[in-house]
């Protein structure tokens, strides 16, 4: 049977790009849930420290992430010299996504990697909403 993915979520107490109400459903019930899971301040401070701990988070097999834009996630990884496993790591996107979708996907013990392949452009960008 394959390990379990570990569970990181990241708290964006800088940025403060995420959404309140969601960040703090999903830390309850990651919190309620028994589950272990590692929770962090903030993943941009983390990355531009080049903190080691996201080495060694990138190099210990499946993982699950709540934060934000999976391409911001892999390059705030590559930026600390950390980088993801393209095959064994999925992104939730707390900025976008209801705490709900996000819990389901952190619970279900599946991994769907969907960091994007390659350099990511400015056409990959985020659209503003219309």
């Amino acid at each position: 049977m394959p390990d379990a993915p570990r569970i990181l979520y990241c708290h964006c107490q800088y940025a403060q790009v995420v959404p309140p109400e969601v960040k703090e459903a999903v830390l309850k019930k990651l919190s309620d849930s028994g589950v272990a899971f590692d929770a962090v301040a903030d993943l941009c401070e983390m990355s531009a420290r080049q903190d080691p701990s996201l080495k060694r988070l990138a190099d210990g097999g499946p993982v699950k992430i709540a934060a934000c834009f999976p391409r911001a996630v892999k390059w705030l990884f590559h930026t600390a010299k950390a980088d993801l496993p393209l095959d064994t790591a999925e992104v939730l996107n707390m900025r976008v996504q209801t705490a709900e979708e996000v819990c389901a996907a952190l619970f279900n013990g599946a991994v769907q990697p969907n960091l994007p392949k390659g350099k990511v452009t400015g056409t990959d960008a985020p659209k503003a909403d219309a």
